[in-house]
C-alpha cells in the first residue's frame, strides 16, 4: 500500500472534465430524435460500450450500493481492462466518482475526484482506474452496463486515498 495518503476534493461533473476517463451520461444536454409514434424522446448513443477480447459479450445489471460517510476512506482503485463499465442512477442519487487514467502503474498526481447531480451517470473507458460504487445519501440502485465473458476484467491497485466534497 501506499505511504502517503492522497487528498482529493471532489469537483462537479462535467463531459469536459471527465473525457480523459469515459463519457458523462446525461440527457439534459443531449440531443434525441422522436420514436413510438411521437410520444418518445429518445436520446441516442450517449456512452460507448466496449466490450474486447475473446467470447466478450455486453451485459446489464442492477446494483444497490449502501451509502459512504464523508470524508470518503479509500485503500484502492479498480480497472476493468477488457471493456468499458457504465453505472446509471435510477432515483436520482448523486455519487462519488474517482478516477485515474489507465495504465500499469497509477500517478497520484492524475487522480481525480467528481461529485455527480444526481442526474448524471457514467461510463468508465476499459482500463480508467476508478473507485467502488460510493452513493450518498441514501441506499442507490444503479443500471450497471459492463463486460462479461471470459478472462480476468478487474485489476485491483492498492491507494491510500482520502476524498471530501468541495
Amino acid at each position: 500500500m501506499s505511504e502517503q495518503l492522497l487528498q482529493l476534493t471532489a469537483e462537479p461533473l462535467t463531459p469536459e472534465a471527465f473525457a480523459d476517463f469515459g463519457e458523462v451520461i446525461d440527457h439534459r444536454s443531449a440531443e434525441y430524435f422522436m420514436i413510438n409514434s411521437g410520444r418518445t424522446r429518445r436520446y441516442h448513443d450517449l456512452a460507448k460500450v466496449e466490450a474486447l477480447g475473446d467470447e466478450a459479450r455486453t451485459l446489464i445489471s442492477i446494483f444497490v450500493s449502501q451509502p459512504v460517510q464523508m470524508p470518503l476512506e479509500l485503500t484502492f482503485l479498480e480497472r476493468h481492462p477488457l471493456g468499458s463499465q457504465a453505472f446509471v442512477p435510477l432515483h436520482g442519487e448523486r455519487f462519488v466518482v474517482v478516477v485515474a487514467p489507465p495504465g500499469d502503474v497509477i500517478n497520484p498526481d492524475k487522480v481525480r475526484a467528481f461529485i455527480t447531480d444526481g442526474q448524471q451517470g457514467v461510463n468508465y473507458h476499459a482500463g480508467t482506474w476508478h473507485a467502488i460504487q460510493s452513493v450518498l445519501e441514501c441506499e442507490g440502485t444503479f443500471l450497471v452496463v459492463d463486460r462479461g465473458g471470459a478472462g480476468n476484467n478487474c485489476d485491483e491497485h492498492p491507494l491510500a486515498l482520502r476524498v471530501t466534497l468541495g
